[in-house]
């Protein structure tokens, strides 16, 4: 496994789609990009930015429940990629020893912001799917992207999606 960590949420100028940037902690630098809906998307920027809304959101109430039956989350891994699917892994331990559950990657990461919990990817996929960019904070122009800027390409996002852009 390869530990990343989460170095940007940002959204894709061509498709209009908000976009995980999961890059290695320490070697090559490689990034591996996870395109996410709207909704998840905000779910991290607001854990991200330390938001606390006046009533639990799904991925609070999941980390409050976790809480309550005593589990704790061990680690995020992105496990594979599976018809242009990605698949993640919560890795829990309770009392009576380690459990896994299935889970998106956007809700797996959403969860892991919240509790703080460190983020993997499968060596495999890494190599796979793992692309050098060429710096993390880089803007379009080359410039580094400041986090008000990436707010506000955020805010932007979400002030020009419509639900039908939900529909199938």
């Amino acid at each position: 496994m390869v530990e990343v960590r989460l170095s940007a949420v940002r959204v894709d100028l061509q498709s209009n789609t908000p976009v995980l940037l999961l890059t290695e902690a320490e070697g090559l630098g490689r990034t591996l990009p996870i395109f996410i809906g709207a909704p998840e998307a905000t779910a991290i920027a607001f854990a991200i930015q330390g938001v606390s809304p006046p009533r639990p959101m799904t991925h609070d109430l999941l980390r409050d429940m976790m809480e309550a039956f005593g589990a704790h989350l061990e680690r995020v891994v992105i496990t594979e990629l599976r018809s242009a699917t990605y698949y993640a892994e919560l890795q829990l331990k309770r009392g009576d020893g380690p459990f896994t559950v299935s889970s998106r990657p956007s809700d797996a990461v959403a969860l892991a912001v919240r509790t703080g919990s460190p983020l993997y990817v499968a060596d495999d996929l890494m190599e796979a799917e793992g692309i050098l960019l060429p710096s993390d904070e880089e803007g379009e122009d080359g410039e580094a992207a400041s986090p008000d800027e990436l707010v506000g390409e955020f805010r932007q996002f979400l002030d020009t999606i419509r639900p039908e852009d939900f529909s199938s």
